[in-house]
């Protein structure tokens, strides 16, 4: 699976940048926070065949139901995230090349998977 990059200027909010992440994927299921829940990634996921696992925001009026035993699974992606930022040449992205950073990333993924497995 090609790795995506997307590079933005300044501060810009993560549901923004969700929908050039997630095009052109191809999942059963979009798990994601209640920061992601907006009409244009709901909308976008289901035109891309994913069932959106993503918690409504409590301000609004229509509670869209979403599996809540699936979303509760979504630690496992989180501490995935926590595990690769603790190698501090991920974490502060020395390689200076993508395919060099790539690299990095599925070394510590691979020692993840061992250690669990």
């Amino acid at each position: 699976m090609p790795l995506r990059v997307i590079v933005t200027e300044g501060t810009v909010a993560d549901c923004t940048q969700a929908s050039g992440l997630i095009a052109g994927i191809g999942a059963e299921h979009l798990l994601a926070d209640r920061g992601y829940d907006s009409d244009a990634i709901v909308a976008q996921a289901k035109a891309q065949c994913m069932e959106p696992v993503i918690p409504p925001r409590r301000h609004q009026k229509v509670q869209r139901e979403y599996d809540k035993c699936l979303y509760k699974l979504r630690y496992l992606v989180e501490n995935a995230f926590l595990h690769l930022k603790r190698l501090r040449g991920i974490a502060t992205r020395y390689a200076k090349k993508a395919l060099s950073f790539l690299a990095l990333v599925q070394i510590r993924c691979i020692i993840l998977w061992l250690a669990v497995s």
